[in-house]
């Protein structure tokens, strides 16, 4: 049976793509295969007649380099702003339905998705970030259909921002699967414990630390 996860953040710059890039390589390392998308990008450059995303790429090296063309995202534009600006600015409106229709058909098996384990769907920004003068980045999760991984900083001002984008996103009628905190190399450990302590006293899914060591993730996994 395929797994498949929409990954979110409780805002810009948390370790959104960090986080997924790491679930790819483990799923992989366990012998899964993965298909790993962001469908919308902003902060992107062209070259020649295409964008390049750097998010994307990184997804696709994670995810063994098989995806290509279409399978490389959805909507490329190049202000780093939120997604509905951005499609504004090149007079573009971002469709909801093409955003999920990838992820669906991968996880119904459809060519050339056969052979994939895990769908891992990543997002812009947070979970009410504008993607449309009337739809955010909830109602991108909600059509995916995908249980939801939520990635964190791990310091100072996590336990208020995690605790409130798990709550906006159980009121939205999603399964919160779980909390990723980016620990990065300078971060104080002791906050850190802490922040996963005060978040486990708050919130009974699972909840771990992310470092270089990405079997932490295998709960995710299984």
């Amino acid at each position: 049976m395929k797994q498949g996860y929409f990954i979110t953040g409780t805002g810009t710059g948390v370790g959104k793509t960090y986080v997924t890039c790491s679930l790819a390589r483990r799923a992989r390392e366990l012998g899964q295969k993965v298909f790993a998308y962001k469908p919308i990008e902003t902060g992107c450059r062209r070259e020649g007649e295409r964008w390049v995303a750097s998010d994307q790429q990184d997804l696709v090296a994670a995810a063994g380099g098989w995806q290509t063309g279409e399978l490389t995202g959805a909507y490329q534009f190049e202000p780093p702003v939120a997604p509905s600006v951005a499609a504004a600015r090149a007079a573009s409106v971002i469709s909801i339905d093409r955003c999920v229709a990838l992820p669906k058909r991968a996880l119904q098996g459809h060519p050339p998705f056969e052979n994939v384990d895990l769908v891992l769907v990543e997002g812009a920004g947070g979970w009410r970030v504008p993607i449309t003068p009337t739809q955010d980045m909830s109602e991108l999760a909600v059509a995916a259909d995908l249980p939801v991984l939520v990635a964190a900083l791990a310091t100072l001002g996590t336990l208020n921002h995690t605790l409130l984008t798990i709550e906006a996103i159980e009121r939205d009628g999603q399964r919160c699967a779980g909390v990723v905190l980016s620990q990065r190399p300078d971060d104080e450990v002791r906050l850190v414990e802490s922040n996963l302590e005060e978040l486990r006293a708050r919130w009974n899914g699972p909840i771990v630390a992310l470092t270089t060591d990405a079997s932490i993730l295998d709960v995710f996994l299984r």
